[in-house]
């Protein structure tokens, strides 16, 4: 646990210094976002911040590799050298779409051949977690993980729409998963704790935490196209490697008090609101016609700021369903399932109605009052609702 700690305050150090030097570069090059009509900032911030992100992460993977802790996970470069092959694509279509706002067309190739270098490197859907049904079939399990990885990357592509908002959701969430894979990794084999899935967890915790405080409202910079794929690469791919000791895994299962269903239900939980923030946008994008790559204003997070919520109480508020949502499904690794179920699900319904709480205040201010017959030469209360002067609508 010690090294993983280390890997990751490492990430954590080198993703908040190179930052600063990020940003002054893309000031320098005139990179910033765009106004758009769907955004909730006002003032032209600077991207790339993603850049600096991958570079946390390259620089901890590289010192990993001097680690003898981690050797057996370095002993086959394969897996490794897809993923870097992976990341450098990540680099060159993420700066290409910052710089030129390319084509939704050529980003999904773009993601699409990072996922397949992940794929073809020997990191593949190599079991189905439901049952722990055996994919077999090699081109079966190469176009799995390519769709797993895509859908991933999109997804934390569309959940990053507020400061701050992906790089905390992908801390908490992979920090739930970091959790995980270690307890995992030290139940089916008690003499190397190293795994490539737990190794990513932590760098990308690390590079998401480093990042965060530049990001966060009111953000100095944003983590662009870069930062997106990186986040939603990463998970995907650790994910998808956890699949792949399915026979030691299912002897752990057996002998050990590591639930079967964990591989699956983690996963999901830790992407909940992405995949959640990713299904409404392609229902709703589809029922008008449009294309599910095209942008608009109903995620998830635009609906809290058009509310009520301010843009940091929005952000918190998805930062705490992620969090009872992930560590709720880690807990059961620990706490009888019932406990965790009844103490969460009481978690859940506040959560509810505290993300509700400005549309039920709003309902309510908004009952008629009853008609009472007045004077009609004397003047208006200058208390009255109907005075020009009082405004309207919820306090931001």
């Amino acid at each position: 646990m010690k090294v993983y700690l280390m890997l990751l305050v490492l990430s954590a150090v080198v993703s908040f210094v190179f930052t600063p030097a990020v940003r002054r570069l893309a000031l320098a090059g005139h990179v910033f976002t765009p106004q758009r009509q769907r955004d909730v900032h006002r003032d032209p911030v600077p991207k790339l911040g993603g850049v600096a992100m991958i570079a946390a992460v390259l620089v901890a993977l590289a010192i990993g590799s001097m680690v003898p802790f981690l050797s057996g996970i370095y002993s086959d470069p394969e897996p490794l050298h897809g993923l870097l092959l992976a990341l450098a694509v990540v680099v060159l279509m993420g700066v290409a779409d910052d710089l030129w706002d390319l084509h939704w067309t050529l980003k999904l190739a773009g993601q699409v051949t990072a996922a397949s270098l992940v794929a073809f490197h020997g990191i593949r859907v190599e079991a189905m977690p439901v049952g722990w049904i055996a994919v077999g079939n090699e081109p079966v399990q190469i176009g799995l993980t390519i769709f797993i990885l895509v859908l991933t990357m999109n997804a934390i592509n569309f959940v990053d729409g507020l400061d701050g908002l992906a790089a905390g959701v992908a801390a908490i969430g992979g920090s739930a998963f970091f959790i995980y894979t270690y307890l995992l990794t030290r139940t089916i084999n008690e003499f190397d704790y190293s795994n490539l899935a737990t190794l990513l967890m932590a760098v990308l915790v690390g590079s998401c935490v480093g990042f965060l405080p530049h990001n966060f409202n009111p953000a100095r910079i944003f983590m662009g196209e870069v930062g997106a794929m990186l986040i939603g690469l990463l998970l995907a791919t650790a994910a998808v490697a956890v699949t792949a000791t399915v026979g030691d895994m299912q002897e752990g299962f057996r002998f050990r008090n590591v639930p079967a269903y964990m591989p699956i239900l983690l996963p999901i939980a830790v992407m909940a609101l992405p995949l959640l923030d990713l299904a409404m946008a392609v229902v709703r994008r589809t029922v008008r016609g449009a294309s599910p790559f095209s942008a608009d204003r109903g995620h998830l997070h635009h609906k809290l700021v058009d509310g009520g919520w301010t843009h940091r109480q929005a952000v918190l508020l998805l930062y705490l369903w992620t969090f009872l949502i992930a560590y709720g499904v880690v807990a059961l690794n620990f706490v009888e399932w019932w406990i965790v179920l009844v103490v969460v699900g009481v978690l859940l319904v506040g959560a509810g109605y505290l993300t509700l709480h400005p549309w039920v205040r709003r309902s309510r201010t908004a009952r008629p009052t009853p008609l009472t017959l007045t004077d009609p030469e004397s003047p208006s209360d200058p208390e009255s609702p109907t005075d020009p002067e009082t405004p309207r609508g919820l306090e931001p």
